[in-house]
């Protein structure tokens, strides 16, 4: 299937690896020109010459932090008329809510909620002009299930989950849509990271820890970083042109809800 997004510009937050990157990987294969970002030169150099590699759009590399006024504008001058804006952070780390200081929330907050506020702020006026934009960002299942222990990431990406639902009514008149993927045990190095927690918090082997997360999904597997791609670059495509303001389940079945 021709996506209809070829030579389309799009911009790609903390897409020197994990998530992000499956995105920008998938988005340059379909032809787009994507700006790839990253807070350490090394990763973000290599992932941009992997992108090259596969001879599809241009891949500009912006090293900053999205967190800070100075990282956004850096992104923002790579790209100044973005198609397409794919938001995505590091979750905060598990915790108990007896530890979440006032400082800790406002991190939070700051890297998962407003920071990809910011950047639609500063994008979604010219999308609407050249009536053409697409708005995704990387969330969290736990928008939708909570658990202790991530509150902080639940919270706060729930917060920006409500935000783009109100925009969302406002802007799919002039065909910008804005939807979020909610990963769960997708296989990056944040599951390689849960897993060394459990392993060391349950006194079991890494491998024994990835199979106990493995049998927590219903299609008792992790998920491909290709398949949490390409489903982003489906939703960045014309055909997707009447899907807005949606939350998007890629967790291999595991969502035990109906809504």
């Amino acid at each position: 299937m021709d996506l209809g997004i070829a030579g389309r510009r799009a911009i790609v937050c903390a897409s020197s690896k994990g998530l992000g990157k499956a995105c920008a990987t998938s988005l340059a294969r379909e032809g787009v020109h994507v700006v790839i970002n990253g807070r350490t030169p090394e990763p973000l150099a290599e992932a941009a010459e992997e992108l090259r590699a596969l001879g599809g759009g241009e891949v500009t590399p912006v090293l900053g932090d999205i967190t800070t006024p100075e990282g956004r504008a850096a992104l923002l001058a790579a790209c100044p008329e973005a198609d397409i804006l794919i938001n995505n952070n590091a979750g905060p780390p598990p915790g108990h809510y007896h530890d979440w200081t006032p400082e800790v929330w406002r991190s939070a907050i700051e890297g998962n909620m407003l920071a990809a506020i910011y950047l639609i702020q500063s994008v979604v006026d010219g999308m609407r002009e050249r009536k053409f934009g697409r708005i995704i960002n990387i969330t969290s299942a736990m928008v939708k299930a909570p658990r202790p222990p991530l509150g902080l990431s639940s919270t706060a990406r729930a917060g920006l989950t409500a935000f783009c639902k109100g925009l969302s009514r406002e802007v799919a008149k002039d065909n910008v849509t804005i939807n979020n993927l909610l990963p769960e045990r997708i296989d990056t190095g944040r599951q390689v990271q849960m897993a060394k927690r459990n392993m060391k918090a349950e006194g079991i082997t890494f491998e024994e820890a990835r199979a106990r997360i493995a049998d927590s999904i219903s299609a008792k597997r992790f998920g491909l970083p290709i398949e949490f791609g390409d489903t982003c670059a489906y939703f960045c495509s014309v055909q997707a042109s009447f899907i807005s303001g949606q939350n998007i389940q890629i967790d291999g079945g595991s969502y035990p809800g109906l809504v």
